[in-house]
């Protein structure tokens, strides 16, 4: 059975003041994400602006980050494209990084059937001994993997994982009922975390995590201990945190947050832009409400 972790931080990509990755940021930021509650990193997900960064920038920022905290964590990385040519190509080249696990994204845009969607990441996962996770976020894809069409999925041998972010719980609970026992369901979105807990899911691919990685630990950690009512409470305090920043399109304010904590990950890539002043005053007082700053 393959173990990724409970709390997987979706890492944000540093950009120095040129707009260029600074390596030694995501290096320094991998490390500290470890120390503080990840059992593992997603690199070049939605989270890592993955749209903008150049096939060599996402290579480079794999190498990084399997030699930032390689053996300590589970390292990720987001090879998936709408394009199956183009996504076994890039998943073979990613593989020689030394990364852990690929994730893939349904493929976006061009919308395929159910039957185009299993195609898609049946040859990608052919094409790679490593473990897969499937990454479901109709939201941005516009298609949504059905539990049928997932159950079919994990017949094959490596592909492992769901990356789940339907906010649709009963789907939550059925993939959990039609998928194997060791099959891995974790929530997409910090706000879902306890809720998939409770229907049998593995854990959380976090934004959050950059910012309250041990507090989302202790809460998952109540919870599997029996504690439920400790772990609704923590899941209470932090909802406005996961709320905020999702305010705006992802990862602008997680970026902000960062860097308003003295952590210089930099601005986001065009076409994404900074926050407008009131989002950033709603989460200056969230981070005041929970001792961030």
């Amino acid at each position: 059975m393959v173990e990724f972790g409970r709390i997987l931080t979706a890492m944000v990509t540093p950009f120095n003041e040129d707009g260029e990755v600074d390596y030694q940021t995501a290096k320094n930021l991998a490390v500290k994400l470890v120390e503080n509650g990840s059992d593992g990193l997603v690199i070049a997900g939605t989270t890592g602006e993955s749209p903008t960064l150049t096939k060599e920038e996402k290579l480079k920022l794999f190498s990084t980050v399997v030699e930032a905290v390689g053996g300590k964590a589970t390292v990720l990385a987001g090879t998936g494209t709408n394009d199956t040519k183009a996504s076994v190509e890039f998943t073979k080249e990613a593989e020689r990084t030394g990364i852990d696990g690929v994730l893939l994204v349904s493929p976006y845009y061009n919308r395929p059937p159910q039957e185009g969607l299993y195609q898609h990441f049946k040859k990608v996962a052919e094409a790679t001994a490593l473990p897969v996770m499937i990454y479901n976020i109709p939201s941005r894809t516009g298609i949504n993997i059905t539990p049928a069409t997932m159950s079919r999925l994990a017949e094959i041998d490596n592909i492992v994982a769901l990356k789940e972010s339907a906010g649709d719980l009963n789907q939550a609970a059925e993939m959990v009922h039609v998928l194997p026992k060791d099959f891995l369901v974790y929530s997409g979105d910090d706000s879902m975390t306890l809720p998939i807990l409770s229907v049998g899911g593995a854990g959380v691919v976090s934004v959050a995590s950059h910012l309250v990685g041990r507090r989302m630990e202790t809460m998952i950690e109540h919870f599997h201990q029996g504690d439920v009512e400790k772990a609704a409470k923590l899941h209470q305090e932090l909802l406005p945190l996961f709320k905020v920043l999702f305010i705006t399109a992802n990862p602008i304010m997680v970026k902000a947050a960062l860097n308003l904590l003295g952590i210089p990950v930099g601005t986001t890539r065009f076409p994404l832009i900074g926050p407008q002043a009131n989002e950033l005053d709603q989460l200056k007082e969230i981070l005041q409400q929970l001792g961030l700053r």
